[in-house]
């Protein structure tokens, strides 16, 4: 009888564990998970583009409006805001415009808090048909509000039955 102490070592090899999983090939979820993020990064990227387009007419407006600082260039104000509102508006909507119905039209783009231009109707009849400039006062009223125009208008339906 053999003892316990004594028993033969059986030849046996190693045990080999299998390797770890790699990163790839990837799994169906992060297949999705990739197919998403790259929708995703297109859909913001185009978004993004149509808004910079959307708003170049604005970026631009301003840039002009900051040279109009003499209120004799009244009349380049009046026609930076038409070329404004002709951009985002058809011609046969805006170019016929004149006096309070122009005024009104301007006030009826902008948020209920924004509008303005009707309070300063008699400046702006002024300035448009005065030969008398406007005070650098009145012109600075006008050239604040044309410029929270640009920066604000939403161009909502205007009615023309006004």
């Amino acid at each position: 009888m053999a003892d316990a102490t004594t028993t033969p070592v059986l030849p046996l090899a190693d045990i080999h564990l299998p390797a770890a999983p790699g990163l790839w090939p990837l799994a169906w979820g992060w297949w999705v998970c990739l197919v998403i993020a790259v929708i995703a990064a297109l859909f913001l990227g185009y978004w993004l583009w149509r808004h910079r387009q959307k708003n170049r007419a604005r970026r631009e407006a301003l840039l002009q409006l900051q040279r109009l600082t003499q209120p004799n260039q009244f009349g380049e104000l009046n026609q930076l805001l038409r070329q404004m509102a002709m951009t985002y508006r058809s011609r046969q909507q805006v170019a016929g415009l004149t006096g309070e119905k122009w005024l009104s039209f301007l006030d009826a783009q902008l948020p209920m808090k924004h509008t303005g231009f009707m309070a300063l109707s008699s400046e702006w009849q002024q300035g448009l048909f005065s030969p008398t400039p406007l005070s650098e006062k009145q012109y600075a009223a006008c050239l604040q509000q044309a410029k929270v125009w640009i920066k604000k208008a939403q161009f909502v339906q205007h009615e023309q039955n006004k």
